[in-house]
């Protein structure tokens, strides 16, 4: 599908809002909306709406191409297609035309997701194609090259016999080098900064906030786990207005404390754009629950240990273990809502709690699950059926974690604590622990139902276990076995 008439008018309206003087010069493109053929189609005459594209470099220099139909240098651009809006539009012809790929570009804080220029000009007969003479309202959207130095280019030989790159002052469309030379005064210069801003929000004590986003076509990497934030807005004064102004509108009543920069990242947006984002780094210790969540579809806290499981949007998984492994957890253990324990001893440290399923068949044989090798922990090396105690009492985790791994159902009433470990593995790491049950009544066949952490279920003898094996899961069965009920690794 085009893009919409609401969308192109919205865009119109943007552009006229900087340009008033413009709108006696466009007074034609409404009358265009208004009427019953598609505003965007080569087919609809007297006139129709194209799109083109500014692409600027370090040096200033704004691509020009020389196009074979006209035998004029240009900038980019063509007709709309079946383009989400605009601005995809501008960015596509610009690929197609040039061999540039849309990662190759990024957008300006000069004029974001708006057009630089609105062109109205005439086009001659082409009795050739069958098309009369008619009008173009040409919109026209500005890009920075991401990289430092152009990329080889390599045009499209059937429409395009030369490429060029002039200097602002020698842009070949009076209009839009008038708006170029006049953004230039404002800081215009070529080189990328951050027109997006996110938020990762902390509560100081390992655990961070993230938002799953909709499942919906023009969704920044729908259904993942991401930062909240978004897009500049021509009416932001700065990045941090921009991050303030989202998270009030994504999240009402989620105010975190001493936003500051913290890192760039570089994303790559939803129409294929790198996309520079500032990330500010804040402090919050309330419930999601309190949040009213106007976007996507969940606020929740995670900590940086269940990142294995989970769908997190590119990059985001290493930035926060970067900051974590910056940030020690100077309060201890929490209650849900991330209130530390008030009666908790100085000193004392929250240890994760892991269940772990030691189940036997009629042989006596012992269930190993084959970690699959590109797992966060211990790829490509057997295991119990395991899983991390979130907010659940332990048996029933264990429960929901063989039939979500295994599809096996446990009889919770058959369940005993068989060995404990306490496990500390680095030594920098947070302690842990480990809970190994005996399930004596269950039902089904192990079948494995999340490929991407186990690839295989095996029934091993215990006196014939496999080599690669985790090392406190061998200490486990070695105790289950000699009738031992605690054992510690790591300690020493």
């Amino acid at each position: 599908m085009p893009p919409t008439r609401s969308h192109i008018r919205t865009t119109t309206e943007t552009y006229l809002t900087r340009h008033p003087h413009e709108r006696e010069t466009l007074a034609g493109l409404p009358a265009l909306l208004d009427g019953p053929d598609e505003p965007t189609s080569r087919a609809t005459l007297p006139a129709h709406i194209t799109c083109s594209a500014a692409v600027i470099d370090r040096d200033r220099r704004v691509l020009h191409i020389g196009h074979r139909a006209s035998n004029r240098l240009l900038a980019p651009g063509g007709h709309v297609e079946d383009d989400r809006t605009l601005l995809a539009a501008a960015l596509r012809e610009v690929c197609e035309e040039t061999g540039l790929r849309p990662a190759d570009l990024c957008l300006t804080p000069q004029f974001l997701d708006t057009p630089v220029d609105i062109d109205v000009h005439d086009i001659d007969a082409a009795p050739a194609k069958g098309e009369p003479a008619h009008r173009h309202f040409d919109f026209r959207f500005a890009f920075y090259l991401a990289a430092d130095a152009p990329p080889p280019l390599s045009p499209r030989d059937e429409e395009v016999f030369r490429v060029e790159w002039r200097p602002l002052a020698d842009v070949g469309s009076p209009t839009l080098r008038a708006k170029l030379l006049d953004a230039e005064a404002r800081g215009l210069d070529g080189r990328p900064e951050p027109v997006n801003a996110s938020a990762l929000i902390h509560d100081g004590r390992g655990r961070y906030l993230l938002h799953l986003r909709d499942h919906r076509d023009g969704i920044w990497e729908p259904w993942s786990l991401a930062l909240l934030g978004g897009g500049r807005e021509p009416g932001d004064a700065c990045l941090e207005a921009t991050l303030r102004r989202e998270l009030a509108e994504e999240a009402p009543g989620l105010e975190p404390a001493g936003l500051r920069p913290y890192a760039v990242e570089t994303e790559t947006g939803a129409d294929g754009l790198s996309v520079p984002v500032q990330i500010y780094e804040g402090r919050w210790r309330g419930h999601p629950d309190s949040v009213e969540l106007r976007e996507g579809v969940l606020l929740q806290w995670f900590t940086v240990d269940q990142f294995d499981r989970l769908r997190l949007s590119p990059g985001l998984g290493d930035l926060i273990r970067g900051h974590a492994a910056g940030h020690a957890d100077p309060g201890g253990p929490q209650q849900g809502d991330g209130r530390p324990h008030g009666d908790a001893p100085a000193g004392t440290e929250l240890h994760i709690v892991g269940v772990h399923l030691y189940l036997q068949d009629e042989r006596g044989r012992v269930l190993l699950g084959l970690r699959h090798p590109d797992a966060a922990y211990a790829g490509d090396t057997w295991h119990f059926l395991a899983g991390h105690c979130e907010r659940e009492a332990a048996v029933g985790c264990l429960v929901r974690e063989a039939g979500e791994e295994a599809g096996l159902v446990i009889d919770p009433a058959g369940v005993e604590l068989v060995h404990v470990v306490h496990l500390l593995d680095p030594p920098t790491a947070r302690p842990r622990i480990q809970l190994v049950f005996r399930a004596r009544s269950w039902s089904g066949t192990p079948e494995v139902r999340e490929p991407d952490r186990c690839a295989e279920w095996r029934w091993w003898p215990p006196e014939s276990l496999p080599r690669q094996l985790v090392p406190y899961a061998r200490t486990a069965i070695e105790g289950v076995l000699a009738n031992r009920s605690y054992s510690e690794v790591g300690w020493s």
